[in-house]
């Protein structure tokens, strides 16, 4: 008899930590993928921290076939107390259903490791890491990069960080010859967050999420190249 998966939940940022992350969740025999966790600036229709539009992401876990896409709406500039909550509320159908476990995309960050875990555990569930190395070491990210691209998957920069890398960097598909050319001082993962991607093909998905680029823009100290939905 093949014993049951147990219900997890993803943390879906549309990027490639989330979607590594998923992947490696899905090789085992543990997990039952039942929903996919996104945090939208209501405002602007568009990723939290990524500034992707919703449409892309309502295709990407469309085109998963996997799980509904739990969309949690924040104001901009929402505290931490604002974000939370919103989560709680968002969680709480699930935590009724018996769903206790949340994987998260993380890679070595201690701070974030330790916030999730109180987040977590405040509403009664665990958070779970499939990637996670607690190492900053760049062998070990680039080792996570080249796991992402021979399992067939791509991604564009979405948003870099103007203290990191210039605008444009934003729109660029990360390739290992990209990552190559990044200063040495950025992660090759961009895991303090000197820069975020959208996947746009890979094994997760029925077909490529065909887009174009659009408009650059720098707000508030972040160089965002729009994608739009083709």
């Amino acid at each position: 008899m093949t014993p049951r998966r147990r219900p997890i939940l993803v943390s879906w940022s549309g990027g490639k930590d989330s979607a590594l992350a998923l992947y490696r969740l899905l090789q085992g025999e543990t997990w039952e993928v039942v929903g996919f966790l996104c945090t939208f600036t209501a405002p602007y229709r568009r990723l939290t921290m990524h500034g992707v539009r919703r449409a892309l992401v309502e295709r990407q876990v469309a085109s998963m076939g996997l799980a509904p896409m739990v969309p949690i709406l924040i104001p901009a500039h929402a505290s931490n107390a604002v974000y939370e909550a919103a989560w709680a509320e968002a969680l709480a159908p699930f935590r009724q259903r018996g769903v206790r476990h949340v994987a998260f995309g993380d890679i070595f960050l201690e701070d974030i490791r330790a916030y999730r875990w109180r987040q977590m555990t405040a509403l009664g569930m665990e958070p779970v890491w499939p990637i996670w190395t607690g190492t900053p070491d760049r062998e070990v990210g680039l080792a996570l990069l080249k796991d992402f691209w021979q399992a067939g998957f791509r991604t564009r920069v979405v948003c870099v960080d103007a203290r990191y890398l210039s605008p444009a960097w934003a729109g660029q598909e990360l390739t290992p010859g990209a990552v190559r050319a990044l200063p040495r001082d950025v992660d090759p993962c961009g895991e303090r967050g000197e820069f975020h991607t959208f996947v746009f093909q890979g094994p997760l998905f029925a077909e490529p999420l065909r887009h174009r680029l659009g408009i650059r823009v720098t707000r508030e100290g972040f160089h965002y190249r729009d994608l739009v939905p083709l």
